[in-house]
């Protein structure tokens, strides 16, 4: 990594993976300011300057985009796991208030001549008809098109990668795009309906004594990125020369039950038992495709998903103590 200090504003700041981005960047030396509608929810940010602002309102992000910035790493959106994005009744929210953002965000750095801003797209933006099979989903990048995402949430993705790339080819300004695939770790949503599945069965493994819920029959499968290493991908994609959108997760592919029993292993409850209920469950099937990401960045992950999950089951069931 660079060492030398750069001036960076983290849209997204009061976010999960914003949160960490910038703690991991003030650690790294960085002056660093955040931005967004909230503070972090479990946890000071480290942010020399922390703008509690909505980042819809167009004036308030030409107030926070300033000429002197070096860097914007834009992760602000309206998101959350299956539970929210995927049973439509938020899609026209997800859709205004995301486009609303990027839009704001990209005109203002712009305008005032930003040379680099990097931009998290999301696995979503992938065909539905590549990820019916659970046990064979495609979503290479080149995959994208012809363009059938399953959610809203994808298709205002989709959309707003046309728009940063076509800012990079028509204005000078170096943009990179970054398709997040089912980041989880500590110190983010685990119980407001916006969680994602590893935190949620994080949960439910530490509330229950012997059977948890899980929606859809429980083979759909998915990877899973810890939260360092997701960071550790930006910062390394932000420096690079990389032009063209590219995947940021792992390969490893588990499907849901057998992650609810992992999740029981590590918290020592061998013996859970699992009923499969009707609820949203997405596509049936995906994971990264990591081929042109390790060619242009010799990237990985470097840490295995029991890593993660250790960390993260502790962390929420600490919450689920507080609680009780």
């Amino acid at each position: 990594m660079e060492t030398k200090m750069k001036k960076i504003l983290v849209c997204g700041a009061g976010g999960f993976i914003g949160f960490h981005l910038v703690n991991k960047l003030v650690e790294q030396g960085h002056y660093v300011i955040g931005a967004d509608i909230k503070q972090p929810a479990f946890a000071e940010s480290q942010a020399a300057v922390f703008h509690e602002i909505d980042l819809r309102d167009p004036g308030f992000v030409a107030d926070v985009v300033k000429a002197d910035l070096d860097e914007i790493y834009q992760l602000a959106a309206d998101m959350g796991g299956t539970g929210y994005i995927g049973i439509g009744d938020h899609d026209s929210d997800i859709m205004h208030n995301s486009a609303l953002i990027n839009l704001n965000v990209l005109h203002e750095a712009t305008k005032k001549g930003i040379k680099k801003i990097l931009y998290t797209s999301s696995a979503c933006i992938y065909p539905e008809r590549n990820q019916l099979d659970p046990n064979n989903p495609y979503c290479e990048e080149s995959s994208a098109y012809p363009a059938e995402p399953d959610t809203e949430y994808g298709w205002e993705k989709l959309f707003s990668e046309r728009l940063y790339l076509t800012h990079k080819k028509n204005y000078d300004i170096d943009a990179k795009v970054v398709r997040l695939h089912n980041v989880f770790g500590p110190y983010g949503s685990w119980e407001d309906g916006k969680e994602k599945a590893p935190a949620a069965l994080c949960r439910k493994v530490a509330e229950s004594n012997g059977t948890i819920d899980i929606w859809g029959p429980g083979n759909q499968t998915r990877s899973f990125l810890y939260i360092e290493e997701c960071v550790i991908g930006l910062q390394k994609i932000m420096a690079s020369d990389i032009t063209v959108p590219v995947n940021l997760g792992s390969e490893r592919m588990i499907s849901i039950n057998d992650l609810a029993q992992l999740i029981g292993q590590i918290a020592g409850k061998n013996t859970l038992k699992i009923k499969n209920i009707e609820g949203p469950v997405g596509v049936m099937g995906r994971t990264s495709h990591n081929k042109l990401i390790e060619e242009l960045l010799d990237w990985r992950p470097s840490e295995d998903l029991e890593y993660g999950l250790k960390h993260t089951y502790a962390w929420i069931k600490d919450k689920v103590d507080e609680r009780t």
